[in-house]
């Protein structure tokens, strides 16, 4: 696939000068790159904020049942055995089964109204668990609330790819999963308060946990009404000629992006896509010592001796060093525009963290374990952002990618059940099971690389050889170069 640069120095194209967009060669428009660069940054001072903050709250809402178990959830509610792990997996099963079907709706209807009308249900779902009286209460809430929040990662995902160019995507995405961590700062920040408050107006102080943060995240919705655009090229904020300039973007991109026309055809291309499911299954070990991580964090850290006042406070740090080791690493592979070397090293990190928790007893050395084991989130994002790159077009990839983390979100479902209260203090099989799955995780990394590597080859022999239609639509087509 020729590049951006090529595409701007066709021979034989004439150019006007003062010319956002002129035709080079018969179809192809000229971009002015510097027009371009602002409008992209009008996205990212306007729309990635609002992103960052949804995925904020969603994992607030998400995860703040974590919290809520040091200070009272789990008595109050009465539960017993393994019941807590049952709620923390049943929040994953509709979670699973609903994403794509958001996501094709986003494409339906545009971004501002369906994830508008997600954060409202999420929300309202979160209020709605400050009073649960009961375990059957409590499943129900769950499940509704993994009915509400199962397209925004994917959609989201989906909406940076088609605004920012390909070699940018990867820090975009970064940002993403580094709202994730963040999220686990501020949740034990907002927890800490809120333990110290007590209960208040003859409410437990966690119930509070979910009605505050619920309350905050309704209004969030409500105003992403009108604050975020419906589609990329009819942005609110954009002029008319700079909405002209994405209209001829698209043009321009359309070896990569693919047409606007729906056709099922690319729903079964998505699914029939030998590397979508060697990703997927790639996500899938990478989401248990994800999942496992943000969900039993605080659990981990009080079996490692501390106090319970103290536990949400010490994830604080935790989670800071997870944002900066995200930016850190995303950054390195957006300016090397390397993926897959970058993603294969990330496990390392993450791999002898949890062997230090597994391999010793001390305290101290299995808190900064822990340090370590933030890493968990880099391999996602430069995984998603990866194979989001090598998707056209655009409606193969909406189906590709919540296809992709439906089934690395099953993943949700069994480390919910890999730290059970038998293996207190030190949860060594869980910690086990993190650490195998990780591995597995970065192997799949190879594979992805060798297969994309391959077709690669495959094309620049045909293209040696004269052929210019090798008979394959989408990003298997002939003028389509994987990024490895």
């Amino acid at each position: 696939m020729a590049s951006e640069k090529d595409d701007m120095k066709t021979p034989g194209a004439v150019i006007p000068q003062g010319s956002d967009a002129a035709e080079v060669g018969s179809n192809t428009p000229y971009i002015d790159p510097e027009k371009e660069k602002r409008i992209v940054r009008k996205f990212d001072y306007l729309v990635m904020p609002q992103f960052v903050i949804m995925m904020l709250l969603a994992y607030l809402d998400r995860s703040n049942i974590g919290n809520a178990r040091i200070f009272g959830f789990e008595k109050d509610l009465g539960l017993k055995g393994n019941e807590f792990a049952n709620l923390s997996s049943l929040f994953y099963v509709t979670y699973v089964v609903f994403e794509i079907p958001w996501v094709l709706a986003l494409k339906r209807w545009g971004a501002n109204l369906v994830i508008g009308l997600a954060i409202v249900l999420w929300s309202a779902v979160t209020i709605g668990s400050g009073f649960a009286k009961n375990y059957h209460h409590a499943i129900a809430g769950r499940l509704c609330l993994g009915f509400a929040e199962a397209g925004l990662m994917p959609a989201l995902t989906f909406l940076i790819s088609t605004i920012f160019p390909r070699e940018s995507q990867g820090l975009r995405v970064a940002v993403l999963y580094g709202a994730m961590a963040l999220s686990g700062a501020f949740g034990g920040l907002i927890a800490y308060g809120i333990q110290k408050m007590g209960a208040q107006r003859g409410l437990e102080a966690w119930r509070w946990l979910f009605i505050i943060e619920g309350v905050i995240s309704l209004a969030f919705g409500m105003l992403c009404w009108f604050s975020l655009p419906k589609t990329a090229d009819n942005a609110w904020f954009l002029k008319p000629d700079e909405k002209q300039l994405m209209r001829d973007r698209r043009i321009r991109d359309a070896a990569y992006t693919g047409s606007d026309e729906f056709s099922w055809a690319y729903v079964r291309m998505a699914f029939a896509d030998p590397m979508v499911w060697v990703a997927a299954i790639s996500l899938f070990c990478a989401g248990i010592p994800l999942f496992g991580y943000g969900i039993f964090l605080p659990t981990i850290i009080r079996g490692l001796g501390f106090q319970s006042t103290a536990v949400n406070a010490l994830t604080i740090p935790v989670y800071t060093v997870a944002c900066i080791l995200l930016g850190v690493i995303c950054t390195i592979s957006d300016r090397l525009k390397k993926r897959a070397i970058v993603a294969l090293l990330v496990p390392i990190i993450v791999i002898t963290g949890y062997a230090i928790a597994i391999g010793t007893p001390s305290n101290g050395a299995g808190f900064f374990a822990m340090f370590l084991c933030a890493g968990v989130y880099t391999y996602n994002t430069l995984l998603v952002a990866w194979v989001s790159n090598n998707i056209k077009p655009d409606h193969k990839r909406s189906a590709a990618l919540p296809l992709m983390i439906s089934v690395a979100n099953i993943s949700g479902i069994a480390a919910s059940q890999v730290y059970p209260d038998s293996s207190a203090p030190r949860f060594i099989m869980g910690n086990a099971v993190s650490l195998s799955t990780e591995f597995a995780a970065a192997c799949g990394i190879v594979v992805i690389w060798l297969m994309l590597r391959r077709r690669n080859n495959i094309k620049a022999k045909q293209r040696a050889e004269g052929i210019e239609d090798n008979g394959e639509v989408g990003d298997k087509s002939l003028d389509f170069e994987y990024i490895l």
